[in-house]
């Protein structure tokens, strides 16, 4: 848990942060679309873990625009696809955390996770060492997702 709250940004929402940077590994911010962009989890329980994350900092689907919650679920939709292509997982868990009851880790700012699995992807490491252990770099995640998604209009 350190090293999460270590990397708290403290100056605000690190969604509305990630926005207003250039995209890339610092971000890792690699698709804008009108109303959401995608980036990749920091902190992913598998490789391949992204998020689609609306510009506007709200909590709840009903504040977001029709338009908005559309673009969502298209980009989603998208996700699944490109990632279905680069990791070729067994299945996805997509979804949203709503509210700190609900876990959500950054309540204030809600967004939806694409989660890649694999049948015996949840490891001892995982669920007695508390530890992840991913095959590749989020650097080489980054690369291979943003490449997918240029590519697949």
């Amino acid at each position: 848990m350190k090293y999460i709250q270590k990397n708290r940004d403290e100056r605000g929402c690190v969604f509305c942060l990630a926005a207003e940077r250039e995209d890339g590994l610092d971000n890792l911010v690699f698709y804008r679309g009108a109303g959401v962009f995608m980036i990749l989890n920091r902190y992913p329980y598998t490789s391949g873990h992204i998020m689609c994350v609306p510009y506007a900092h709200v909590s709840s689907l009903q504040d977001l625009s029709p338009e908005v919650r559309s673009e969502l679920m298209e980009q989603v939709t998208k996700a699944v696809r490109v990632l279905s292509e680069v990791y070729t997982p067994e299945g996805f868990n997509v979804g949203m955390n709503l509210g700190d009851v609900a876990g959500a880790g950054i309540a204030g700012h809600l967004h939806m996770h694409i989660v890649p699995r694999w049948g015996g992807d949840t490891s001892f490491m995982s669920t007695l060492g508390q530890t992840r252990v991913l095959p590749e770099s989020l650097a080489e995640t980054y690369q291979r997702v943003k490449e997918a998604w240029a590519h697949n209009g």
